[in-house]
């Protein structure tokens, strides 16, 4: 089972108070980049896996999506989710990532926002939403850049030109990560950029997009702070299309 530390209470009201939990998608930066990955919505069934508070999923229902299953590991994210909820298309279940199984070709679309990196079998997990989308059925997805979770300790140093620079260690290993993010020792599992590729195309998927997230000067005129992501990439974001029955 996934460590589930959205659960934690002093985690899970932290996080809670995120810009991008407290306004939804227009709190998050990367969410154009990631709109523009996604295929038309209309009449499309969708898997929103990590759906946290269910924005996105009410967002894909409102772009006219038939139906939306919402699936999340934490007892605190789901009631949130299904309390700012009233469509009847939209479902919301408790769901491990880890072990998930889908019904066979029954999705047009699975989507998920900054949660792989929680799941320690990425293969398992996308040959499970391979066999789950239908044939032409796309994946879109992002997670915490290689880069961004290569540093043993994960903040900002100072080089020898008083720039600002962030540390790359060990990145041909991958496996496990911990690190203090509103709480001790959260788990997470860093993959290399051609892990990460490659598991995709070994299961049968076809690369649409593949981009390495930076703000734009627009929202960097918004938001001074987001200047510091051009000097790493903290997200990666993958759309990817099923072409092969496997």
């Amino acid at each position: 089972m996934a460590q589930n530390i959205y659960d934690n209470l002093g985690f899970f009201a932290c996080y809670s108070q995120l810009s991008r939990q407290v306004h939804g998608l227009d709190g998050a930066p990367e969410w154009p980049a990631i709109r523009a990955m996604l295929p038309t919505l209309t009449g499309k069934r969708v898997a929103d896996l990590g759906c946290g508070f269910g924005w996105a999923s009410r967002w894909m229902r409102a772009q006219g999506a038939v139906s939306v299953l919402g699936l999340d590991l934490s007892q605190r994210m789901i009631p949130r989710a299904k309390t700012d909820t009233s469509h009847p298309a939209i479902e919301y279940r408790i769901a491990d990532l880890e072990t998930l199984e889908l019904p066979e070709a029954t999705f047009d679309l699975v989507n998920s926002a900054l949660t792989v990196h929680y799941v320690e079998n990425f293969r398992r997990l996308t040959r499970m939403i391979h066999k789950a989308l239908v044939p032409g059925g796309d994946l879109v997805f992002t997670t915490e850049h290689p880069i961004f979770m290569a540093a043993a300790h994960p903040h900002w140093i100072t080089d020898e030109d008083g720039r600002k620079t962030w540390p790359v260690n060990g990145y041909s290993i991958e496996g496990e990560r911990r690190t203090d993010w509103f709480a001790k020792g959260v788990l997470k599992y860093r993959r290399s950029l051609g892990t990460t590729l490659n598991a995709l195309i070994d299961t049968g998927f076809e690369l649409r997009r593949v981009e390495e997230f930076a703000p734009t000067r627009e929202q960097i005129e918004q938001l001074p702070e987001l200047v510091e992501e051009l000097e790493q990439p903290m997200m990666l974001l993958v759309s990817a299309r099923k072409t092969e029955t496997r």
